[in-house]
C-alpha cells in the first residue's frame, strides 16, 4: 500500500468512526460486535480504545483469571454505562454467532492457538504482537487466516502511522541514496523480576488454562503476569517483546523479506535473576548487499522509550539516547526513525538536517484500530496483515534460535527455517494433548 491509498483508507475509516456509521454487508446501521480474550493491561488499555467507537459494541470480556476480568468489566461499564458478558473460558465468547471480531491480548504462547480457534469459528481477529511464539504457529495463523478468509490485525500501530508511510517515500527517493546498512535499537532500564520460589495459583486463576500450550509446570508468580516475557517456554525476551516493532519498521523501510543469514550474541550480564532470555543481546542478518544489526542493552538508564510528551507533539527525540529507533543508512543521507509517534530526521552528508516529518503516537494507535474495524467490514486485508507481521517476527525468531544454538545459521526461504538442522530443531515446539495449534488448520 502507498501512501497515498493509505492516506485515502485512512480517511474513510475516520470518517466512518467519526459518523458511528457502519458499512457492514449486514446492514448499514449495524454496529460491530467485539468480544475481548485477555484483560491484563495491554488488554484493558485497548478495551478502552475500542469502547470510544459509536460503532462498536464490546459484548464479552474473558480471561482465566476472574480478578482481572472483574476488574476489566467494571471499568467497561464505566466507559459505556452497560455490564458485558464475561467468562473465564474464550471459547463461550467464540460461540456467540452475533459476535464479529476478538481482541487477543495475550502471552506469546497463546497467540497461535487463540487465532487459529477465531477463524475457525468464522471470527476476525486482531492479535497483538509478535505473531506467535514460534516460526511453525506463525504459519498456521496465515494458513487459518487465509482458508478462512478472516481479518487477522497484529498490533503493530506503526504500519498505521502516515509519517511511516511518508518515510517509506523517501527512504526509496533518489534523494535518499542505496540502502547498505539498517540498524535497530532497543534498550532501556527495566527492572530485576528476582528469584522467587513456586506457590498456589492465586484463587480465581485457571492456571492450566493459562498454560495452554506451553509446558506443564509448578505455578511461579515469574512465570504468570508480565514476567512470562523472559522465559523460553512464553515468550523469546525484550527482542520480541519490544524490539519486533522497531524490526517490523526497519524490515519495512528496507523492502526486504528473508536474509541470507543470522548470527546472535550475547547473555545475561546485568541481572542476577531467574529470567532465561538475554539482557543484553546482539543480531546480525546478511541480506545480498545490506547488513542489518539489532542492539540490546535492558540495563542502560541513559537510553529510553520516547516520552509521550514527545511523541505526541511536534518535538523530536533525542538521537542518541532514544532507545527505541531505528537507523537507515542510504548512500546520500541517512534517518533517524522514532516509532510509535515522535517522527524521523534525514541528516546529509555534511551532517546538516536535511529533512524533518513529524509523528503522532495518538493518531496511529486509533488509526490502527480504525483499520481492523473498516477491514472486518469491507473484508479489506489490514495495515498490519498476519502475513506481514510474519516476515518481521521471523528475523525475531531467527535472532533468538541463533543465540541459542550458539551458531550462525542460514536461512531457507523455501521453509521459513535452516540449512543446518541445529536450528530447525526450535522451529516448532511440542503441545500438551489439551491445547494443541493443530497441523490442519
Amino acid at each position: 500500500m502507498n501512501r497515498r491509498v493509505f492516506l485515502k483508507n485512512l480517511g474513510l475509516a475516520t470518517t466512518v468512526a467519526g459518523a458511528g456509521v457502519s458499512i457492514n454487508a449486514a446492514g448499514a446501521n449495524e454496529r460491530v460486535i467485539i468480544g475481548f480474550m485477555g484483560c491484563g493491561g495491554r488488554g484493558q488499555f485497548l478495551m478502552a480504545e475500542f469502547a470510544k467507537r459509536d460503532d462498536v459494541e464490546i459484548r464479552w470480556l474473558t480471561d482465566c483469571d476472574q480478578n482481572r476480568l472483574a476488574s476489566a468489566a467494571k471499568k467497561l461499564e464505566g466507559i459505556t454505562g452497560k455490564a458485558p458478558k464475561i467468562s473465564a473460558d474464550f471459547r463461550h465468547m467464540l460461540d456467540d454467532p452475533e459476535v464479529d471480531g476478538i481482541v487477543g491480548a495475550l502471552p506469546d504462547h497463546w497467540h497461535a492457538l487463540a487465532t487459529v480457534l477465531a477463524c475457525q469459528a468464522g471470527k476476525d481477529i486482531y492479535v497483538e504482537k509478535p505473531t506467535a511464539h514460534s516460526i511453525w504457529e506463525s504459519q498456521k495463523m496465515i494458513e487459518a487466516a487465509r482458508k478462512y478468509d478472516r481479518v487477522v490485525q497484529v498490533g503493530a500501530q506503526n504500519r498505521s502511522n502516515e509519517y511511516a508511510y511518508a518515510a517509506f517515500e523517501h527512504i526509496h527517493s533518489e534523494a535518499f541514496g542505496d540502502i547498505h546498512f539498517a540498524r535497530v535499537v532497543n534498550s532501556k532500564k527495566r527492572s530485576s523480576i528476582g528469584k522467587p520460589a513456586d506457590s498456589a495459583p492465586p484463587e480465581g486463576v485457571d492456571y492450566d488454562m493459562w498454560l495452554g500450550p506451553a509446558p506443564k509446570k509448578p505455578f511461579n508468580k515469574n512465570h504468570f503476569h508480565y514476567a512470562w516475557h523472559w522465559f523460553w517456554d512464553y515468550s523469546g525476551g525484550d527482542i520480541i517483546n519490544d524490539g519486533v516493532h522497531q524490526i517490523d519498521v526497519a524490515r519495512w523501510m528496507i523492502d526486504r523479506d528473508y536474509p541470507k543469514s543470522v548470527s546472535s550474541a550475547g547473555g545475561k550480564y546485568f541481572f542476577d535473576d531467574a529470567q532465561e532470555t538475554p539482557d543484553t543481546q546482539s543480531v546480525i542478518w546478511n541480506y545480498d548487499g545490506l547488513t542489518m544489526v539489532f542492539e540490546q542493552a535492558n540495563w542502560a538508564p541513559y537510553m529510553r522509550k520516547t516520552a509521550m510528551s514527545v511523541r505526541d507533539t511536534d518535538t523530536l527525540p533525542a538521537w542518541p539516547f532514544s532507545g527505541t529507533r531505528i537507523e537507515i543508512y542510504g548512500t546520500k543521507q541517512v534517518m533517524f526513525f522514532s516509532r510509535h509517534g515522535g517522527g524521523w530526521q534525514c541528516f546529509d552528508a555534511d551532517g546538516k538536517s536535511a529533512q524533518i516529518h513529524h509523528g503522532r503516537f495518538s493518531a496511529s494507535n486509533t488509526a490502527h484500530i480504525a483499520n481492523y474495524i473498516d477491514c472486518i467490514r469491507t473484508r479489506k486485508r489490514p495495515n498490519a496483515d498476519i502475513e506481514k507481521l510474519h516476515k518481521s517476527t521471523l528475523l525475531c525468531q531467527y535472532a533468538n534460535i541463533a543465540y541459542r544454538t550458539g551458531q550462525q545459521l542460514t536461512i531457507n526461504p523455501e521453509t521459513e527455517g535452516f540449512h543446518e538442522e541445529v536450528g530447525n530443531k526450535l522451529v516448532k515446539r511440542t503441545y500438551r494433548d489439551a491445547w494443541v495449534v493443530p497441523d490442519k488448520v
